[in-house]
């Protein structure tokens, strides 16, 4: 998380010991840290839920596991990863793991 008041108050620490979770948080002053998840919201937003009305939160839920299991990993093509997906461009590692390259 960033370091935003919400997330650095004793409430939130003993929400994440109560449910066994580790606190990570980005370091201060570095926008950079969040880069790649912010640019995987704002891609959900703009090419799937914008301008969408839900009915229901398991709708909206529903959608977004669509979004991301059958079209994001599987066939979304991202310039970082060489026009792969991230299935493809994850198996194309692993081989040359196995290779050992």
């Amino acid at each position: 998380s960033d370091q935003g008041a919400q997330f650095t108050s004793r409430e939130w620490a003993a929400f994440l010991r109560e449910h066994n979770l580790e606190h990570s948080m980005s370091r201060r002053g570095n926008c950079h840290d969040n880069a790649v998840a912010e640019s995987f919201f704002q891609l959900l937003k703009r090419e799937k839920v914008r301008r969408r009305k839900y009915r229901t939160r398991e709708e909206a839920r529903r959608d977004v596991f669509e979004y991301i299991e059958l079209f994001y990993n599987p066939k979304r093509k991202h310039t970082n990863n060489g026009m792969l997906s991230p299935v493809d461009f994850e198996e194309r590692q692993l081989k040359l793991e196995k290779a050992g390259v």
